[in-house]
């Protein structure tokens, strides 16, 4: 039991960088980490999110949801930074808890992003798709991307887009980057534009009252039993839906729109002088996103009100969310005769098409590390002519496109965020350790006030982790009992760092009995 908690040393984790057949090439800039920040989480977060948190659980005071999900990620951002600088290892989260936790509580952060990224990606594929379809009815092209293969239904939009990003992934880390620049700039400059031209719309009484009084619970599903927070459930103080701990409750649920900084952290192995950009790169796109996702967040509160912002329900039966282009829709804004509906579909278009793909690439690098560490299949590491991990790149891509494919998917945005919070947990508190375990460590970039900084990320990520549901309590526990069967049956007996344990301990045997 004790091989559960041995440590893999940064000075191991940043000489595996150099094995020739596991090196990943070194082409980014603090610019391309800045770029890929924003094309992750400029996404679903800023189209349909808030609209529909606004309507369902926090009114006005979706605005202030979303600067609290902000301090939490900023907060954990300093972390990040200071770890990336300090350890420039692909795997990000993964590899800094192998050198201050242990292998075990690696391989469940492992698994942990795991369930963030391929989820994530997957789900995203499918709201590219959607959009696709929308966009394709906006030209008078009426075409499905649903269709129906042996009574099950497939959808083509989310694999065309998982699989045509893969490709683009598996041919070099640095035209992914390029790509990504050209596409991030046309949705920056759609939201710039909605922002701009939905000021003139706005009417101030739509923000009173700013957090609506707390409701009973309703047909929304945010208000009783398990749909309800963990901290409602246990306290039995408040429903979640409006009021004070609906805003909290919708802070939990708009963190899902800043998921993504964190990949950044995964391409520190793939960067040009990582102690200096990587740290620039995390926090500069948080920046920016921030500033973007509360102007949003109060155009739309304040061009509709927030009762006119909750689930409908569709001809079928089915529920429809709010999101951008409906709000503007049903404003009725016609500034210059555009088709603003449109706009903001195609902004969306291109903005999911970024986030499938650093999502992708974050979750092939995340497979890579720990393929490298013996905890996977060990050919998964293999790099290709390009410097990329090729394997872990396709398995990746042939996943996410099964499950965006044949799987439906409901709202599984919370799952998403309970992982990712979990990780920023263990990442703050993984800074606290080194600090103290290597204190005279070279650190590119130090969080400032060290202990106070990552105990309140804890704190922050905590406190957000327990206003998610109990039902999303009760399936991320379930995924993480089954790693931990996973690991006992594959990676603890397949460990590189216990294969050279137990080599070292021969040898020191072999030189005794001599």
């Amino acid at each position: 039991m004790s091989g559960l908690w041995r440590k893999k040393t940064i000075e191991q984790s940043i000489a595996d960088t150099d094995e020739p057949e596991t090196r990943l090439r070194k082409d980014l800039s603090a610019w391309d980490l800045t770029v890929f920040g924003v094309a992750v989480v400029i996404g679903a977060g800023i189209f349909t999110l808030a609209a529909s948190t606004a309507g369902n659980l926090a009114g006005p005071s979706v605005t202030l949801s979303f600067v609290l999900a902000a301090i939490a990620c900023g907060l954990a951002a300093v972390c990040y930074a200071e770890f990336a600088s300090t350890v420039p290892v692909a795997g990000s989260a993964y590899t800094y808890s192998y050198a201050t936790f242990g292998e075990f509580i690696a391989w469940i952060l492992g698994w942990d992003l795991i369930l963030e990224f391929a989820l994530a990606a997957a789900v995203v594929g499918k709201g590219w798709s959607s959009y696709l379809q929308t966009v394709m009815g906006n030209f008078g092209m009426e075409t499905s991307t649903t269709v129906q293969i042996g009574g099950i239904d497939f959808d083509w939009g989310a694999v065309l887009i998982v699989v045509a990003l893969s490709v683009l992934l598996a041919l070099g880390t640095k035209m992914s980057s390029r790509v990504s620049q050209v596409i991030t700039a046309i949705k920056v400059f759609v939201v710039l534009l909605v922002i701009a031209v939905g000021i003139g719309y706005i009417n101030t009484a739509n923000y009173s009252p700013f957090i609506p009084p707390a409701a009973e619970a309703s047909a929304s599903g945010h208000g009783g039993g398990l749909e309800q927070s963990l901290f409602s459930l246990i306290s039995g103080v408040e429903t979640s839906q409006f009021g004070v701990y609906g805003m909290l409750a919708g802070a939990a649920l708009v963190f899902f729109a800043f998921i993504g900084f964190d990949i950044v952290a995964t391409t520190a192995e793939e960067t040009k002088n990582p102690q200096r950009n990587v740290p620039r790169g995390i926090l500069g796109s948080l920046a920016i996103v921030t500033v973007l996702y509360v102007a949003v967040s109060l155009v739309i509160t304040g061009i509709r009100p927030y009762t006119e912002l909750k689930n409908k329900v569709g001809p079928n039966g089915e529920v429809v969310r709010s999101n951008l282009a409906t709000a503007f829709s049903d404003a009725g804004i016609n500034w210059l005769g555009i088709n603003w509906s449109t706009i903001i579909a195609v902004g969306a278009l291109a903005g999911l098409t970024t986030v499938v793909m650093v999502l992708l690439l974050g979750q092939s690098r995340v497979l890579f590390a720990m393929s490298r560490d013996g905890l996977i299949p060990r050919g998964l590491a293999v790099t290709g002519d390009r410097g990329t991990p090729v394997r872990a790149t396709v398995l990746v891509g042939i996943v996410v496109a099964i499950a965006a494919g044949f799987f439906p998917t409901g709202t599984l945005e919370e799952m998403v965020n309970v992982g990712t919070l979990f990780a920023f947990v263990l990442v703050s508190g993984g800074v606290l350790v080194l600090r103290k375990t290597h204190p005279d460590l070279p650190r590119g970039f130090r969080a400032p006030a060290v202990p106070l900084v990552p105990i309140l990320a804890i704190l922050s990520c905590l406190w957000l982790m327990i206003n998610l549901t109990a039902l999303t309590w009760v399936r991320f526990l379930i995924w993480m009992a089954l790693g931990v069967v996973v690991y006992f049956a594959y990676g603890a007996r397949n460990s590189v760092l216990r294969s050279r344990a137990v080599q070292l301990g021969e040898e020191t045997s072999a030189k005794t009995d001599s």
